[in-house]
């Protein structure tokens, strides 16, 4: 199991992510359009600097839902390879089977 505080400063971030990615984007769409003026760009980019550092896409990491494990996450099943092995052995998984032959 992954540290509590470490769950919810992932859950923390995303929260902000949610809350703030309207306004970032149209910043960064302000800040990167090449027919506005210098001024008007960088204080977009001012505006941009200000808002929450946790509030980027890019601090975002996966992590699973059963253990809050970070590393080797399956995307498609939001868990790492230890839980979907775990599940899949007490047949929890649909349609997933320990191979044999």
């Amino acid at each position: 199991m992954a540290k509590t505080a470490m769950v919810q400063r992932e859950l923390k971030r995303q929260r902000l992510n949610k809350r703030y990615r309207a306004r970032r984007e149209a910043l960064k769409a302000i800040a990167n359009d090449q027919s506005l003026s210098m001024e008007e760009r960088f204080k977009a980019r001012l505006k941009l600097a200000k808002l929450p550092r946790n509030s980027a896409s890019s601090r975002l990491h996966n992590r699973c839902q059963v253990t809050g494990r970070p590393k080797s996450y399956y995307r498609k099943l939001k868990i790492s390879r230890i839980a979907l092995r775990d599940l899949a052995g007490e047949g929890q998984i649909p349609g997933m089977v320990k191979s044999s032959w």
